[in-house]
């Protein structure tokens, strides 16, 4: 009888868990945005990429393309971007909570402390990750999960006005650096924005392809594989 309520009690924990979360999607739902995305038949777009790291997904964006809109739009940021990594095809970028992204490269360095001040948001701190690539992010990230998309000019120009905004800028304009990034040719930036368990880097990441048209939620962006998965079931990609 006693292990009848145990299971009774696990299962009915599960549903009510089932019934927060689906009801928590449901009323932050992104639905998109038609002018941008996906892009009419015929007209230019741009092609980007997410590649899926394992509790983290990064955006791959061609230099070429950074090059052109940084022009276009007069930006410093992503001018000074551009020239730090003009030897480059491509950059990969990502955004963190500074003491996880810089000081636990893998989970096994990740403290309890140090996770509950992240996901609390307490660190108050945060960074970006900027890497250069030689090849595109197929070739690079052979063993990552990683999905090509193809936004519209339009909405590729407000998913990189997006990225701009998120590097903290000194005095006169420039992206901060804080020092070498944690594998090829990267580095660390200073960020704006605080991680916590309801805006983690992925969540990040989804709230700039919103940006660009796409319908990407909250809620299943917590985690890279959420991110992904909504990604590919509800965009036509």
């Amino acid at each position: 009888m006693g292990m009848r309520r145990f299971f009774r009690g696990v299962v009915y924990g599960v549903c009510v868990v089932v019934v927060f979360v689906s009801t928590l999607w449901l009323a932050t739902i992104g639905w998109g945005d038609a002018a941008l995305y996906p892009p009419v038949a015929g007209t230019a777009t741009v092609e980007v990429a997410l590649a899926d790291h394992g509790v983290h997904a990064g955006l791959i964006i061609g230099m070429d393309d950074l090059d052109r809109m940084s022009l276009e739009l007069k930006d410093p940021v992503l001018i000074a971007l551009h020239t730090r990594f003009a030897a480059y095809r491509f950059l990969e970028i990502g955004w963190g909570d500074e003491q996880f992204y810089r000081f636990a490269p893998a989970l096994s360095d990740v403290s309890v402390g140090m996770a509950f001040n992240a996901l609390s948001g307490w660190n108050g701190k945060s960074v970006l990750h900027v890497v250069g690539l030689d090849q595109d992010a197929k070739a690079t990230f052979k063993h990552s999960d990683v999905q090509v998309i193809r936004l519209s000019k339009e909405g590729f120009r407000k998913l990189i006005k997006g990225i701009s905004g998120t590097f903290a800028a000194d005095p006169y304009a420039q992206p901060m650096e804080l020092g070498k990034g944690l594998y090829g040719p990267s580095l660390f930036y200073r960020a704006a924005g605080h991680y916590s368990v309801i805006r983690t880097c992925n969540v990040w990441l989804g709230g700039l392809l919103a940006s660009a048209g796409m319908k990407v939620s909250p809620v299943p962006s917590v985690t890279s594989m959420g991110l992904l998965t909504e990604i590919r079931w509800r965009n036509a990609l």
